[in-house]
């Protein structure tokens, strides 16, 4: 991340989410050949607990009182879908490339590319804001973006994030 932009969050954040507004808005749906669904995300978190590939102290802090078990079975019970687009897949603030005055430019580090629910995109892009810029980012980047908070997509899809990344 650019110090340039982690001293101005709100350019940075105003940018984050025009930017995945125009990804969501201009990549078809039906013609992407990726997934990025809860359902393939669940079972690849499921496979990979079974393997003991999934470690609960690299958890936020929100969810390291669960079990891997426990966030598994909290997992399983799915928001609806506010609405299919595809998304980035790893939707954080270092993915959003800015110009230099400080207008959306492009996303890099898109090898989780795929359909799902635009919240599992927000979720994180908002999550990603408290990394990078400190408490009171997200509604910007929701203003940016163009949609009132849903804390309860959020949490879902942050703890999904946590068991399958």
């Amino acid at each position: 991340m650019s110090p340039r932009w982690t001293s101005d969050p709100k350019t940075a954040v105003t940018a984050i989410g025009s930017g995945l507004r125009l990804l969501h808005d201009a990549l078809p749906v039906r013609q992407c050949p990726f997934t990025w669904s809860t359902e393939s995300r669940i079972a690849t978190a499921r496979r990979r607990a079974a393997q003991g590939d999934i470690d609960p102290a690299n958890w936020d802090d929100a969810h390291k009182y669960l079990t891997v078990s426990e966030a598994l079975d909290l997992v399983d019970a799915a928001p609806s879908i506010d609405r299919l687009v595809v998304c980035h897949g790893d939707a954080c603030a270092p993915n959003t490339l800015l110009t230099a005055d400080g207008a959306f430019s492009g996303h890099v580090d898109l090898g989780s590319l795929g359909v799902a629910d635009r919240w599992a995109d927000l979720a994180i892009a908002t999550w990603s804001t408290t990394w990078n810029y400190g408490p009171g980012w997200e509604q910007p980047l929701l203003a940016a973006y163009g949609v009132d908070p849903d804390p309860e997509r959020s949490a879902y899809y942050r703890l999904l994030w946590d068991l399958d990344p």
